[in-house]
Order: C-alpha cells, then structure tokens, then sequence
C-alpha cells in the first residue's frame, strides 16, 4: 500500500544516428551592409499630453463605482470576521463542555 508505483519503462527503441558527409561549400566573401543609423526619438511635449476630462456624469459614475466597491470589500471582511467569532465561541463551548464532563468522571 505505501510502496511507491513507478511508470512502466519506456519500450521505444533507442535513436538510430546515421553518419552523414558534409562537404565543405566555400563562397566567396560578401562585403558587409552598411550598418543603419540610429532611428530618430519623437517625445510629445509637455503642454501637448491627452489630459482626462471628468463631465458630471462620469464623476457619478466613479463615485457610485468607487463606493460599491468599498461596500462589497467591507462585507466580505465583516463575514470572514463574524465566520471567526462564530468559530471560536463554538470551540469555547465545546471546551467548556469537555471540562465538565472530565471534572464529573473525577468526581464520580
């Protein structure tokens, strides 16, 4: 039962190499390319960037957004933290139970 299982071995024949002859090719030798130059960098500048415009709208849009973001994150923290408080009174309770019943056996 706690013997490892190993997979069967692998029943592919080993690779065949064959010799292949290799005749050498001589060319005659190129003159090389001139190298190109370095390609020109464009920058926007500063006064010339794309600036968000906000209208009254979208504004309300992101608030209501942003808000029922919040919302949701708070819920799933006050449910993980109320899941905990539920866990630790049971385990409380059981504790308290335990020790009575072992304080009974004693006594009996």
């Amino acid at each position: 039962m706690f013997t490892p299982k190993y997979p069967p071995q692998d029943t592919a024949p080993p690779p065949t190499t064959t010799e292949q002859t290799i005749t050498p090719v001589v060319s005659a030798p190129a003159t090389p390319a001139p190298a190109p130059g370095p390609a020109p960098v464009v920058s926007a500048p500063m006064g010339n960037r794309p600036t968000v415009q906000l209208t009254p709208g979208s504004a309300l849009a992101l608030a209501a957004g942003g808000g029922a973001v919040v919302l949701v994150v708070g819920a799933v923290l006050v449910s993980m933290l109320l899941a905990v408080a539920i866990t630790a009174a049971s385990v409380a309770v059981c504790a308290v139970v335990l020790r009575s019943l072992l304080n009974a056996e004693g006594k009996h």
